[in-house]
């Protein structure tokens, strides 16, 4: 770990991931989790605003994901994208060509392309790891045609939770991002990003949060991320009494949980 995080810091840059298997496999199901609950937005978000605006021709429109994980997204995207995707980690380059996608390794502050080389650029969940945000914007938008799109970050510091008793739990997911030298609360930032970078962008936050079903569903795997980053802070005897209130809310129905995730359409001008 020690070794990776540095030639990350050298960077400035960080998608700050622990370097643990068990962490892996949380982080790609806490991936799958989001992309269920936001595929359909991004889907809409991509038909309604950004493919009717791109110049009208005879070729497929080109995409770079800028931090792309295992490549969730760039799956999801396909559809409508000639698309390549960048992130900084080895391991997740290789998670993404295993699974037939474009994808080399590289840093978000020195994309290693030519001014204007795709149509739209693009990110998910990588602005709250970054040490300079603005700093990617700007590449992003140096390598964009037309669009530069951050599809969603986080705000923690919106969450709800219910039971009550369960925020003394959540709160440690945004202990666990700033200990990992992310910023839990980026989503408020969005617009600050854009605009130091001379782009007015429209700021939005996704609506809607998990039905009853989906939350059952997903109990497991979200239960496991949050104990996993409570462990890190509490002790067992509060992690105990929040595992049994949160086991009683699933039974009962009374389970409810919002965390803003807000998203930013940046147009080239």
């Amino acid at each position: 770990g020690s070794v990776a995080a540095s030639h990350r810091k050298r960077h400035s840059i960080e998608r700050a991931l622990p370097y643990v298997r068990e962490d892996r496999v949380l982080l790609e199901g806490q991936l799958h989790r989001q992309l269920l609950w936001l595929k359909d937005s991004w889907t809409w978000m991509f038909e309604t605003r950004v493919l009717p605006d791109l110049p009208r021709n005879d070729m497929r429109p080109s995409a770079l994901d800028v931090g792309c994980g295992p490549g969730h997204v760039m799956k999801l995207l396909d559809q409508f994208f000639d698309l390549t995707g960048v992130d900084i980690d080895a391991e997740m380059v290789g998670s993404a060509k295993g699974r037939g996608s474009n994808v080399i390794q590289a840093v978000a502050i020195e994309l290693p392309f030519e001014d204007g080389s795709f149509d739209v650029v693009y990110c998910s969940f990588l602005m709250l790891w970054l040490n300079d945000p603005a700093r990617a914007i700007a590449e992003m938008k140096r390598v964009a045609r037309h669009w530069v799109v951050c599809l969603a970050e986080p705000d923690y510091g919106g969450r709800i939770d219910h039971p009550s008793e369960l925020t003394i739990l959540t709160n440690c997911l945004s202990l666990d991002i700033k200990g990992l030298g992310g910023d839990p609360n980026v989503g408020r930032k969005l617009r600050s990003f854009f605009s130091s970078n001379g782009m007015e962008a429209e700021i939005g936050v996704y609506q809607g949060v998990w039905d009853l079903k989906m939350l059952h569903n997903q109990s497991k795997e979200e239960w496991a991320s949050i104990e996993r980053a409570a462990q890190r802070y509490l002790d067992a005897s509060v992690l105990s009494k929040g595992k049994a209130v949160w086991e009683e809310a699933i039974k009962a129905g009374d389970l409810f949980q919002y965390n803003p995730i807000f998203y930013a359409l940046g147009r080239k001008t």
